[in-house]
């Protein structure tokens, strides 16, 4: 099975429709598909229901989808960067599923392991509550929170091999290895492709058999989404 594509417009090819769900793996700008994430605007697929940690900021990460209105939808933990985004939810024109970090990556983990639903003590006695199955375990009370999938994920890894083997690198796995395993198809970019083989079999953090199709980006930023400086003494 050839899994390796010429570019990200043909990696997608056959994959989109209006209205599908999308994980996409990153940390703001870390991390993030960004080939992808543009054959994703370039396409005009809309209304979509976007699964992400945050849409990273107005011009970059998912920011760009935001700005042409194809995100109907987002699920997310923290949309703190975006001005866009905020302007948007405010307005009543993006529909918005907050979530704590950790339970958005729980809940994204269970849904690649098979598991429908989980326990939490997160979010217990909140907003975050609400609505939604508790239950006291050892006299603690936990919330229950369901697990989330994806007709499609995209992601982002350092190094991958041809039959679709990754590699991530430092703080770039983030949300990479959940988000791959709980979509129905899994798209994945890398910086470096290689030869099957050619890595550690103990260095891999995605088995090929999660990936469906991989491409070698074309280029990459490596921005920083809030340059923090002392200032000049």
């Amino acid at each position: 099975m050839n899994k390796v594509y010429s570019d990200a417009k043909s990696a997608l090819d056959g994959l989109l429709f209006d209205g599908m769900t999308l994980m996409s793996g990153g940390f703001g700008l870390c991390g993030i598909p960004e080939n992808l994430i543009f054959a994703l605007r370039d396409s005009g697929v809309k209304d979509l229901t976007v699964i992400s940690n945050n849409c990273g900021v107005d011009d970059f990460g998912m920011g760009p989808l935001l700005q042409t209105r194809q995100i109907r939808k987002m699920i997310s933990s923290y949309v703190g960067e975006n001005a866009e985004f905020e302007r948007q939810f405010l307005a009543g024109e993006l529909e918005l599923e907050f979530n704590p970090q950790g339970t958005l990556a729980e809940r994204c983990r269970a849904g690649g392991a098979g598991i429908p639903a989980f326990f939490t003590r997160t979010g217990y006695g909140t907003v975050v509550a609400e609505g939604k199955e508790t239950r006291e375990f050892g006299g603690e009370w936990y919330v229950m929170e369901t697990a989330l999938r994806a007709d499609l994920s995209i992601v982002k890894a350092w190094r991958g091999d041809r039959s679709g083997n990754l590699m991530y690198r430092q703080t770039a796995q983030n949300f990479n290895p959940m988000m791959a395993s709980a979509g129905k198809v899994c798209v994945a970019e890398v910086e470096e492709l290689v030869e099957i083989g050619q890595l550690d079999p103990d260095h891999i953090h995605t088995p090929s058999i999660y990936i469906d199709r991989i491409i070698q980006g074309a280029k990459y930023e490596k921005r920083i989404e809030r340059l923090t400086t002392r200032p000049r003494e």
